[in-house]
């Protein structure tokens, strides 16, 4: 496994390029299998989870063809056959349930292995198997797969709603199905996020007849058919926020290019009251950083409010601040496998339920650490490059997974960064040599 080595105390400065979001692309990546016509996506970052959806699209008959150099994927799904979505592929990524509604309203039936991915706590799939019940589809869930049928989905009044609030991909999922399902189907307490506004816009570019796109309640008229597509996925917000909060970490001065900044307010707020610059403009964004930042209190929540997936990169920028801050997930109360690497860079951290207090600290201290998820593992690399001394991040591909070619674009800004094959891939790698 390969592992960051980092040497800290470089200013971040320049600027930087954000791609295509992860978080939309896998869906859209799954809507395909809506149509035996061609889906052309564009924009679409070269990352391990990409990949893996790749693989599980082809293992349901889709032809896909994966132009990574200009990031296009042409995907045909003309072979409606498969039906089984299997653990092997499944188990790397939570998004990769996204096939269970396009299955059930294209195919008739599904079998789609309980999906895997970043260990941040319990993130049960009710929501998805409510919504599908609820359009009239028969389901069963028995040795870890969800079987599924129904001769036809009929639309109906559901409500996706939980104590943690809305359902990003449980929305994505029933407004997939609910598309060729019969009548009209009334979706309350939908998810708001940006990405899924854009799959909604790429269903209705396919033919789908969806009214209240961006709001909290849509409303979805069947259709018997849908066809292809041509569509360049958003910008990724949570990358643009990473390099963002990598800017204020560093003390350095950074402009993201080719963002959507409105899409990042609750963000943007929060580094301005902790003394961060923020300058924005239509696509574009630039953080300069202040001597020492303020502590400052975050709430994780919904969109628009402050996004769970940039709560770890700044549990690490706040590791430094002048006083106490506070942060509250109200997403995932157990996203706080970080706490315990933070430590062991010299952070001070208490966590009490779903709540934790960060002391900042005049200087993180460079250490061996391991990441565990994404996001996570982006606070690491983020502590790595302001801490003194070397830090050495281990099990990166789990960057990898939502990250392109995180160290080389960091490296162009001033980042002393350098990416190592782990000691069991070296020997591998040595031995072959000597073969």
């Amino acid at each position: 496994m390969d592992r960051f080595i980092i040497e800290g105390g470089h200013r971040l400065t320049g600027e930087v390029a954000v791609g295509g979001a992860k978080n939309s692309v896998l869906p859209i990546m799954a809507a395909a299998l809506l149509t035996d016509e061609e889906v052309v996506i564009r924009r679409v970052p070269r990352l391990r989870d990409v990949a893996s959806q790749v693989k599980v699209l082809q293992s349901l008959g889709a032809r896909v063809l994966h132009d990574e150099k200009q990031g296009i994927l042409r995907i045909r799904c003309d072979d409606e056959t498969p039906i089984t979505a299997p653990y092997e592929l499944m188990k790397t990524m939570r998004a990769s349930i996204c096939v269970l509604g396009p299955l059930l309203a294209k195919r008739k039936r599904a079998r789609v292995s309980m999906p895997g991915g970043c260990v941040i706590g319990v993130r049960p799939i009710d929501l998805h198997l409510k919504g599908m019940e609820g359009l009239g589809a028969t389901l069963d869930v028995r040795a870890g797969y969800v079987e599924a049928s129904s001769p036809r989905l009929r639309g109906n009044t559901l409500f996706l709603g939980s104590s943690a609030g809305s359902t990003v991909l449980g929305t994505a999922n029933v407004v997939m199905a609910a598309t060729l399902a019969e009548g009209e189907t009334l979706l309350e307490n939908a998810a708001q996020e940006p990405e899924v506004v854009d799959l909604c816009h790429v269903l209705a570019k396919m033919g789908a007849q969806i009214d209240g796109i961006g709001s909290h309640c849509l409303r979805i008229t069947g259709v018997d058919k849908l066809h292809g597509v041509d569509h360049a996925v958003i910008p990724d917000r949570i990358e643009a926020g990473t390099f963002a909060i990598a800017a204020a970490m560093t003390k350095g001065d950074l402009t993201v290019r080719g963002c959507q900044p409105r899409d990042l307010l609750a963000l943007i707020e929060r580094l301005r009251a902790a003394g961060c610059d923020v300058a924005t403009g239509a696509d574009w964004l630039r953080v300069a950083a202040p001597r020492r930042l303020r502590p400052i209190d975050v709430t994780t929540l919904p969109h628009p409010g402050f996004p769970t997936d940039l709560q770890a990169q700044l549990m690490a920028l706040l590791t430094t601040a002048d006083g106490i801050s506070m942060i509250h997930e109200r997403i995932y109360p157990d996203r706080f496998i970080h706490v315990a690497e933070l430590h062991r860079m010299g952070a001070r951290i208490r966590k009490e339920g779903a709540t934790a207090l960060v002391e900042g600290v005049a200087k993180l201290s460079g250490a061996p650490v391991m990441a565990s998820d994404l996001r996570g593992s982006a606070a690491l690399v983020l502590a790595g490059l302001a801490a003194e001394g070397e830090t050495t991040v281990d099990r990166v591909y789990h960057i990898d997974r939502g990250y392109e070619r995180i160290d080389e674009r960091l490296r162009l800004l001033g980042a002393k960064i350098e990416r190592r094959a782990g000691e069991s891939q070296a020997l591998s790698m040595a031995a072959g040599a000597g073969g």
